[in-house]
């Protein structure tokens, strides 16, 4: 017997972390390598929807649930929206392999999938490992690397994951935004007739795009609003030359206040004008930067759809899906801002309200997809805040 017959197998895929660390694994999805920044998602569901979130821009998604792919993928559980941007997600990271799908929804295996869009993945390794570790040392830059044969130059490949300046600083709105304006009326799937289109719209909202979600646009028809979706870069005057009867600011990757370098101005021109304002994720942290706030890097971010919230409002608990690596810093918001939510992990913010006006926020997702339907009751808030300027 040869002295190779017992030898591990060549690892076909690595991730290759700035700290020197390596993970060896076998290759999914795409062939080729790719920078990012590594989070893990605690979600048990809704892996089509997550790694197709634009907010996922710039970031390399480790599956804490193991079985990933067994649902398959379809044509209906995108969250893109712009379909011409690059793919939300850099790479995943999965414990075990990829099976055949087996669900009625589905139409493709999730490794063919990953290949066409282009997103690289690496399977057969610890997940619970890499997740102690980000929450021990928070959110490492790495490069995802594939390679069917096996060859890979490691030193390149950590003098990449080293080089990469992170996501402080990058502006990524930019690269998620729509080119151009469109309006939406397609509403929420329903069993048997999948998705319908809204006849008698009460309300036109403008939204903002900073890397909008499918669903968001759904709920808003589904609340009776027409809405008219502009790039992330619109100016105050252009927002308001639509005669909106409010006015949304979506999710998105990347450093808010580096966003908020074009962003906020124009938002600061919609709250002097009383327009409803209704901000989520990046739309809530650009709504804390034109309230006069800072935004502050988290150590591990939040990313899942278990996560508690209070409603500081009604004393209520919402269990809430949420996606994002920066918060707003309360201590440097002035009087004029109430504290709406909370989150009950660590205490960070998840809500505003300007006292006086009708322009409130949440860093989470109530439009989930994936996660609970809890915080759904804010697209009611804010149609009623438009009910009442009317």
């Amino acid at each position: 017997m040869s002295d190779t017959a017992w030898a591990d197998p060549r690892p076909t895929a690595l991730l290759t972390l700035a700290d020197g660390t390596v993970i060896e694994g076998h290759g999914i999805g795409a062939e080729g390598r790719a920078v990012g920044e590594v989070c893990f998602n605690t979600a048990m569901t809704g892996y089509q929807e997550i790694l197709t979130d634009p907010s996922y821009a710039g970031q390399i998604i480790t599956f804490t649930f193991p079985h990933i792919g067994n649902v398959g993928v379809n044509d209906e559980d995108i969250e893109t929206v712009n379909m011409a941007a690059s793919p939300g997600a850099r790479g995943c990271v999965l414990k075990t392999d990829i099976t055949d799908p087996s669900n009625y929804r589905a139409t493709r295996n999730l490794d063919l999938w990953l290949k066409a869009r282009g997103i690289i993945g690496i399977a057969g390794i610890d997940t619970r490992a890499l997740t102690a570790l980000i929450r021990e040392k928070g959110l490492p830059n790495a490069v995802i690397a594939h390679d069917r044969g096996g060859r890979f130059d490691r030193g390149a490949l950590l003098a990449e994951a080293r080089a990469w300046p992170g996501l402080v600083g990058m502006d990524l709105a930019k690269d998620v935004t729509t080119g151009q304006s469109y309006t939406w009326d397609e509403t929420s799937w329903e069993w048997g007739k999948g998705y319908g289109r809204l006849e008698r719209p009460e309300h036109h909202v403008v939204a903002i795009d900073y890397g909008i979600k499918r669903n968001i646009l759904r709920l808003l028809a589904d609340h009776g609003c027409r809405v008219t979706v502009l790039p992330a870069n619109a100016t105050g005057e252009e927002i308001l030359a639509h005669r909106p009867d409010g006015v949304f600011l979506s999710n998105g990757p990347g450093d808010p206040a580096e966003t908020g370098k074009y962003a906020v101005p124009a938002i600061r021109d919609v709250i002097a004008s009383g327009t409803p304002t209704f901000g989520i994720c990046l739309g809530h942290q650009m709504l804390g930067l034109a309230l006069g706030g800072k935004t502050v890097k988290m150590h591990q971010g939040h990313h899942g759809a278990n996560h508690p919230v209070k409603d500081l409002t009604t004393g209520k608990v919402e269990i809430t899906s949420m996606n994002h690596g920066f918060a707003v810093d309360t201590r440097t918001l002035p009087d004029t801002v109430e504290e709406t939510h909370v989150s009950l992990f660590d205490g960070s913010n998840c809500g505003l309200r300007l006292k006086g006006k009708p322009v409130f926020s949440v860093q989470y997702h109530p439009e989930a997809s994936p996660g609970p339907r809890d915080s759904r009751y804010l697209f009611e808030r804010f149609v009623q805040l438009m009910r009442e300027r009317a």
